[in-house]
């Protein structure tokens, strides 16, 4: 098994992507910290990661608090170590440019930004202080490589995500730590299940823009994952990885 020995935070690991990544790093050895604020969807996953046979912690953590994401790290260090993070946690609002008021502008940046930093930032710290190597795993999206018309504060946050991996991947390098992001098209029980995958019309227009025929499986994005948490990437770093079938090759 590729992660054995290892322990994974995965942050919105409680259901749809988050819960993909988290039982495929499971099954490829890791014990797993559930980092949700939805605790009743986490310890569900939790159930299934320990039939698994994996040791499984859920923390209820708002990642766009610092003294939350503290409390995160404290809480996996219970498994001694921390090896590897995945900042999967992140929201969506679809809202059209002169529709987005500040408090939904903040609140999508306090998210998907900000907290995707603050988890960073704790996590790396602790990696160098226990003077161990480490694997960073953002979840960006193919919206901040080629934004649509919607969406400004979603596309701002995850394009923010995508430039923050690779000053990550610089400042860490040194420390042996690698820094890098998948970043999925449209995704099955993904953010977009529940506006442009919830409508079959629309679902069906989506699928046709896809080279590869259809729209990813949270699998798709956390077998992307588990490379980037493997030793067999240790030599890629600042990298961003669309996950989409294609999908980016017809809006070029």
């Amino acid at each position: 098994m590729r992660l054995s020995g290892k322990t994974a935070i995965i942050t919105g690991g409680a259901a749809g992507i988050g819960r993909g990544i988290a039982l495929r790093l499971a099954e490829e050895g890791a014990d797993i910290v559930i980092a949700d604020i939805d605790e009743t969807a986490a310890r569900e996953t939790k159930a299934e990661i320990e039939a698994i046979g994996r040791r499984v912690l859920v923390t209820a953590t708002d990642i766009s608090s610092t003294v939350q994401v503290e409390a995160m790290v404290t809480q996996a260090s219970q498994f001694g170590k921390i090896d590897i993070l995945v900042n999967n946690a992140g929201i969506e609002h679809v809202t059209p440019l002169f529709e987005v008021d500040e408090a939904e502008w903040d609140r999508i940046l306090a998210i998907n930004l900000k907290g995707t930093f603050l988890c960073c930032q704790a996590v790396a710290r602790a990696m160098i202080e226990g003077r161990r190597k480490g694997k960073i795993v953002n979840v960006g999206s193919i919206a901040g490589l080629t934004p649509g018309k919607l969406e400004p504060h979603y596309v701002a946050s995850k394009a923010g995500v995508h430039a923050l991996t690779k000053q990550l991947a610089l400042a860490l390098a040194e420390h042996r730590i690698n820094v890098n992001t998948v970043a999925p098209g449209a995704t099955r029980n993904g953010l977009g299940s529940r506006h442009s995958l919830a409508d079959p019309t629309s679902a069906e227009k989506v699928r046709q823009g896809i080279p590869w025929g259809r729209v990813a499986t949270p699998l798709d994005i956390a077998n992307a994952v588990l490379f980037f948490a493997s030793d067999e990437a240790e030599y890629i770093t600042g990298v961003v990885l669309p996950v989409d079938g294609g999908r980016l090759l017809t809006k070029a």
